[in-house]
């Protein structure tokens, strides 16, 4: 394994995941809920899809507004990160199905789970970030070296 020392930028990345601990907490202490992404976007979509009414969930839908705008915000200071990817469309497809049925046999995301779930000790979180990341590696191991 190579490190790209060129390209390796803890700063940054330090300076991301401080936003998103910062952003979670917030979250947290404002609406008294996790800032799981799983959970603030099913919610407000159940309810659509179910043609209730949205205004109960006008947090939930500022916070996914956020994410959505947030790669817009940051093109204003610095260009995106070129986006490169080896699979092809129904590999992708597939990836995302594998993990909207593993977020929801798992009552949660990366984000809740690994993210909140683990600053809480939440011994249920720390089975389930072991879990997800146990089949990370374990795909990684078997695509990019066993059968490659």
């Amino acid at each position: 394994m190579n490190i790209d020392w060129i390209h390796f930028t803890p700063g940054s990345a330090l300076t991301g995941g401080a936003l998103i601990g910062v952003a979670s907490a917030l979250y947290l202490l404002g609406s008294g809920r996790i800032a799981g992404i799983a959970g603030i976007v099913a919610e407000p979509l159940s309810a659509w899809l179910l043609r209730k009414p949205l205004g109960v969930h006008a947090v939930r839908l500022l916070f996914v507004l956020g994410l959505l705008l947030s790669p817009w915000i940051w093109r204003l200071w610095a260009p995106l990160p070129p986006m490169v990817s080896n699979s092809s469309a129904g590999t992708t497809v597939l990836a995302g199905l594998l993990v909207g049925f593993g977020t929801r046999m798992g009552n949660g995301c990366t984000s809740g789970h690994g993210v909140c779930g683990l600053s809480r000790l939440s011994g249920r979180s720390l089975v389930n970030v072991l879990a997800f990341m146990g089949a990370g590696f374990a795909t990684v191991l078997l695509t990019r070296h066993l059968l490659a």
